[in-house]
């Protein structure tokens, strides 16, 4: 292989990976702007295109084609075999500015390996920016609902509920007020008695009056628990038939749910109006969090 198609090789891959760190460059330059869906395919498969040019011509025209072999029997070098080696070595770096011999085939090897490593660092940028595309962090989403100590507790139509809204085997969706509609925090307000009632020990002041509030999403598959049976006082949720028994922490009692429903604990102001305490005592919907309560 003469020098000259040596040089050209290495201008056209130079000049490949250029365009790749520009293209990749661009890229992310144009993502952080805002984007374009066309500039964007453009600007990277020009990148990419670059990228596998070089790879190409690097490979056929710079690296060895071989096959070669070579027999020899071996051979032990000599002490001043060695120290030539070392001389010739030695010689080869300080000639890597040079344009011929060896030593060129080193200085051209380091200026390549240099624009490779710049594509892929810009490659390796341009890869960074869509991870922004993945929206905010989570945080302790999953674990919290819009209940808040204080929340007013209100029906579907935005009406703040009283204690004397309900007759005793009455059942309404509520909201916190200032959310109605909130998936998470859509609850199943019943009234299963004239008079408070205990659901589980802790939870002696959670249902004043009778009034007891459950999380509406099933913590089987987070179906709307909706059918409420007064006379053996239990919560059933259609899908997949989950039943929880609503005097005892709406623990599950039949089908694939594992894990009560969380309960809501409510109190009733001056007013007469039904408030929530806190929030849930633990998170709603489906129980990844695996819990037995």
């Amino acid at each position: 292989m003469t020098r000259n198609v040596e040089q050209r090789a290495t201008w056209h891959v130079a000049t490949a990976l250029a365009l790749t760190t520009a293209s990749a460059l661009g890229l992310a330059v144009l993502y952080a702007l805002g984007g374009q869906d066309q500039l964007e395919g453009i600007l990277l498969a020009l990148a990419l295109g670059g990228l596998g040019y070089s790879f190409v011509v690097a490979a056929r025209r710079l690296l060895p084609q071989g096959p070669f072999t070579e027999d020899r029997e071996p051979l032990a070098s000599s002490e001043s075999d060695v120290e030539a080696f070392g001389q010739d070595f030695d010689r080869m770096y300080e000639d890597a500015e040079g344009e011929e011999g060896t030593g060129g085939a080193l200085a051209r090897r380091k200026f390549l390996l240099r624009m490779f490593g710049a594509a892929a660092g810009a490659l390796g940028l341009a890869a960074l920016f869509p991870i922004a595309s993945l929206g905010p962090r989570p945080g302790n989403a999953l674990f919290v609902t819009k209940w808040r100590k204080g929340s007013r507790v209100v029906d579907e139509q935005g009406r703040r509920v009283n204690v004397a809204d309900l007759e005793v085997g009455g059942v309404i969706t509520v909201f916190p007020e200032g959310a109605v509609g909130s998936a998470d925090s859509q609850t199943l307000l019943l009234r299963v008695s004239d008079h408070a009632i205990t659901t589980r020990p802790g939870r002696e002041n959670w249902a004043p009056q009778g009034y007891v509030a459950y999380s509406k999403v099933c913590t089987h598959a987070g179906c709307p628990v909706g059918l409420y049976q007064h006379d053996i006082k239990r919560l059933l949720c259609p899908c997949h038939q989950s039943t929880f028994e609503v005097l005892n922490g709406a623990t599950p009692v039949f089908g694939p749910a594992t894990r009560s429903l969380p309960q809501l604990p409510l109190t009733v102001d001056d007013d007469g109006q039904l408030r929530a305490q806190d929030d849930y005592d633990q998170p709603i919907g489906p129980g990844f969090w695996n819990r037995d309560r």
